[in-house]
């Protein structure tokens, strides 16, 4: 889940004030953020809060802000550089622009400085793995409350992404690429089928936990899924209906019932800050490791040879059935022997009924007396 720093922010009104004394429009200041209009609007009526390096981007704007009203300089955060559009793998930078809506800092991960050389693909994979793939396990375990669910969903996400790295490579967000797969596959209905999945894991420890859990878990997957993306990854309202492929009033609705529905089971969590809290240590409480990227990649490749080679065998069986069918297929038609009719007038054949007992004791006669040679049988009288 995301982790807030301690960058200090002005309230939302104040927020908004600042702005316009700047003379700066909500576009304008959308554009030095390298965020949507949408998102600072959200940020400035407080219904939601920027997180990791947004959040001290975002409070080092409003200083200079608050400074020099008059004059609005072009504050000194780091730039947002543009995703490559040719078919080259990402730089570093290029990776945490795309990554900005993750769930882990950045700057733990890479140098936010351009690197000199651009990086290999396994180098950009590896940097997207190690920045997205912590805060998506913890995602996935909100999601199904099973950790060794949310670890496979994951690495299916990144083995899908590495199989179509060319793709994901010039994505504008592919950390939202990768979220999008991972919570398809963690919520697939086909789970329900598989013999390790029939039984339920051990709750966490803490009741707390559990109540809050069990409240997620009972919820719609489509509502399940709604809450997370905007209390929990802390996306905009219209990124989540982008994200859950719904339009924006209903992923409002989904936010809203679920919210309600979690607010009658547990009154405490009304507040939505109070909320995103919990979420944040329910998923921080669990130990859930992901697998290194080497491996994730090794298994993307395996997989990929699988299925090639299964797809290369199914084509050589179908060309070899096919070519056995035209081998012994008739080359002509041969139409079906009627069955036969009655001839009215015609008796029926009749079939040779049994021997009678002057008749067997003839038959017997003619196979004892009956020799080999040049002797000839010859009737005797009775």
């Amino acid at each position: 889940m995301t982790r807030s720093p301690a960058s200090p922010l002005p309230p939302p009104k104040e927020r908004r004030r600042l702005r316009e004394a700047a003379s700066l429009s909500q576009a304008q200041l959308a554009a030095r953020m390298g965020v949507s209009r949408h998102t600072v609007r959200a940020w400035e009526s407080g219904r939601t809060v920027p997180r990791g390096s947004r959040l001290e981007a975002y409070a080092q704007l409003l200083a200079e802000l608050a400074a020099e009203p008059a004059v609005p300089e072009v504050p000194a955060v780091p730039a947002v550089p543009a995703v490559p559009t040719a078919p080259t793998v990402p730089t570093s930078s290029a990776v945490s622009a795309a990554s900005a809506t993750s769930v882990e800092p950045l700057s733990a991960l890479v140098d936010p400085e351009p690197a000199a050389s651009p990086l290999t693909p396994a180098q950009a994979f590896d940097a997207l793995y190690a920045f997205c793939a912590p805060a998506l396990v913890r995602q996935a375990y909100l999601l199904t409350g099973r950790r060794e669910l949310a670890r496979e969903s994951v690495e299916r996400a990144f083995q899908q992404a590495w199989q179509r790295w060319p793709e994901v490579a010039v994505d504008p967000d592919p950390a939202g690429w990768v979220r999008a797969v991972a919570y398809d596959y963690a919520l697939s209905p086909w789970h329900r089928f598989r013999p390790r999945y029939r039984h339920p894991e051990p709750p966490p420890a803490n009741a707390s936990d559990r109540a809050l859990l069990d409240v997620l878990l009972a919820l719609p997957p489509s509502y399940r899924r709604t809450l997370v993306l905007f209390d929990g990854v802390g996306l905009g309202l219209p990124e989540t209906a982008a994200e859950t492929e719904a339009s924006t009033p209903a992923a409002a609705n989904r936010l809203l019932h679920a919210r309600e529905e979690v607010a009658t089971r547990l009154p405490g969590l009304s507040d939505p800050a109070v909320l995103h809290r919990r979420l944040a240590e329910l998923a921080s409480a669990e130990r859930l490791r992901a697998a290194r990227p080497p491996v994730v990649r090794g298994g993307s490749e395996r997989r990929a040879r699988f299925w090639t080679r299964a797809a290369i065998a199914f084509t050589a069986t179908l060309i070899g059935a096919t070519a056995l069918t035209a081998r012994t297929a008739p080359t002509h038609y041969e139409p079906p022997v009627p069955p036969g009719e009655k001839v009215r007038g015609v008796p029926p054949r009749a079939a040779p009924g049994p021997l009678s007992a002057r008749e067997l004791k003839l038959r017997k006669k003619l196979r004892e007396e009956l020799v080999s040679g040049p002797e000839r049988l010859v009737p005797e009288a009775g």
